[in-house]
C-alpha cells in the first residue's frame, strides 16, 4: 500500500470514529470513555490540535474542540453531558493522570 492510500484510509477511519462518537453514541460519556479506555473526545480534539500545531497551524484547545465536536463545549455539555458520581470522578482523576498527565490547576 502506498503512503497516500494509507493516509486516506487513516483519515477515513478517524472521520468514522468521530461520526460514531458525535452522532451515533452521544449517550456515551467522556468520563466513561476515559475511565475504560484512557482517552475520550477531548483527547481526540487535543490530538487534532497538537497535529495542527506541529504543522505550524495556530489552534487552541477551544478551537480544536469546536472543530471536533461541531459545537462549543458549553453546547455539548448542555445537550449531552450528565452528572458523574463521585466514584466516577475519582476513577477519572486516576485515569487522567495515567493517560494524560497531572491536571493543570
Amino acid at each position: 500500500m502506498d503512503d497516500q492510500t494509507r493516509i486516506e484510509l487513516e483519515a477515513a477511519a478517524f472521520r468514522t470514529l468521530r461520526e460514531h462518537l458525535m452522532e451515533k453514541r452521544t449517550d456515551v460519556q467522556n468520563i466513561d470513555m476515559m475511565n475504560l479506555a484512557g482517552f475520550c473526545r477531548n483527547c481526540l480534539s487535543r490530538w487534532y490540535q497538537e497535529a495542527a500545531n506541529e504543522r505550524g497551524i495556530e489552534m487552541d484547545k477551544n478551537e480544536a474542540r469546536e472543530i471536533f465536536y461541531g459545537m462549543t463545549m458549553d453546547e455539548w455539555k448542555a445537550n449531552y453531558q450528565t452528572d458523574a458520581s463521585p466514584e466516577k470522578q475519582a476513577e477519572f482523576k486516576q485515569a487522567f493522570a495515567e493517560n494524560v498527565g497531572e491536571p493543570k490547576s
